[in-house]
């Protein structure tokens, strides 16, 4: 299986396609990975992506880790029908068979709690997602600048 990812990172890279996101369990792709600089690190940081799933069977998403945040969880973020948001953690995230997910500001996105360093811009960080079946899917996430507001911007 490991032989596999790497020689589809090889192809992506040849004829290219983004890499930033052929690696882990072979039927998910990320794409979009991103996040912001912060000020310090007493205050979350978040980041945010999309998740691909290229294949028959449902894919789902039990866990993250960084070396970045002590506590990094899917977090989702609900405004009720008197405008006042909320933010809770999700829990498991599953993705069917040829769905994406988007992790996005004013959604589902990645809360990183308790940084152990500053997030800063011109930076990655590596985010490893853990799925169901227990694979892993490691995603190098670029810091951008403290306003940005996607990986275009």
């Amino acid at each position: 299986m490991k032989s596999s990812i790497a020689i589809a990172a090889v192809f992506s890279i040849l004829v290219g396609l983004p890499t930033s996101s052929v690696a882990g369990p072979e039927d998910v792709v990320v794409k979009d990975a991103w996040s912001r600089a912060s000020i310090g690190t007493n205050r979350p940081g978040a980041a945010y992506l999309t998740l691909h799933n290229t294949g028959t069977d449902p894919m789902t998403l039990v866990g993250l880790q960084t070396p970045l945040a002590m506590m990094p969880e899917i977090h989702e973020t609900k405004t009720d029908a008197n405008g006042v948001s909320s933010m809770s953690p999700a829990g498991e995230i599953t993705i069917a068979p040829g769905e994406s997910i988007s992790l996005e500001q004013g959604g589902l996105h990645v809360m990183l709690m308790n940084l152990q360093t500053k997030m800063v811009e011109g930076e990655t960080f590596p985010l490893t997602l853990t799925f169901s079946d227990g694979e892993t899917l490691t995603v190098d996430v670029p810091i951008l600048g403290i306003a940005a507001r996607g990986p275009e911007s």
